[in-house]
């Protein structure tokens, strides 16, 4: 089971929607139970990450969804489905998150203009199942106000510049997310959903959680 995340997140169609041109039956739920059952957890987001945060929580999702990326199983996160799994987000004053990934989240500089809406390149900094099939320096679709720093800067898989470098691919393992919307990004993000949910048909079942 490919289970996308519902927890009230605007994207939410645009992405069941991509899964489905690609020939893949997700399941769309908010369901604890199928997280933890999942092969594979999608989760897409839009707007603000306290927000995220709490909805996750009043659906008891905080912690299913940290035992699935802790197990090591295939995860993809859409722009705040990244943000998230930071230590915390400045956006709203000061909010904890996941804490999956040590680092923080910060607005972008007021010099810049913001949000940062648009394409933009990516440029792949290691090589990574995640980028089968997608030549260097695509174009991905933007539209975000905060940006992710990681403390390990090897987590960084692809980066894109808009006036600083920004963290818009990561990866650790079958944990991958994006700042971009591949949903919004045409043919490449549809390659990259595509390349996801191959690496999680390929994972091992003994790999996954067995309970």
């Amino acid at each position: 089971m490919i289970a996308i995340v519902d927890y009230g997140a605007g994207n939410l169609r645009s992405v069941v929607n991509a899964v489905h041109t690609l020939g893949y039956r997700p399941k769309v739920t908010s369901s604890p139970e199928d997280v933890l059952n999942a092969r594979a957890v999608i989760l897409p987001g839009v707007g603000a990450a306290a927000d995220t945060m709490a909805n996750l929580k009043a659906l008891d999702l905080v912690n299913p969804i940290r035992r699935f990326i802790s197990d090591g199983r295939p995860y993809l996160g859409i722009c705040i489905g990244l943000q998230i799994l930071f230590t915390s987000t400045e956006e709203g004053g000061w909010h904890e998150c996941l804490d999956l990934i040590p680092g923080l989240v910060r607005k972008l500089p007021p010099k810049l203009k913001i949000p940062h809406m648009g394409w933009n390149q990516v440029k792949q900094r290691i090589s990574h199942p995640i980028f089968n099939g997608i030549p260097d320096d695509s174009n991905f679709y933007f539209v975000h106000s905060y940006y992710a720093e990681p403390d390990d800067i090897s987590l960084v898989s692809g980066e894109t510049e808009y006036s600083i470098p920004i963290c818009s691919i990561l990866t650790r393992g079958n944990l991958v997310a994006t700042q971009f919307h591949p949903e919004k990004s045409g043919e490449v993000g549809l390659r990259l959903y595509d390349n996801f949910i191959k690496m999680a048909l390929a994972t091992k079942i003994s790999s996954l959680h067995a309970d």
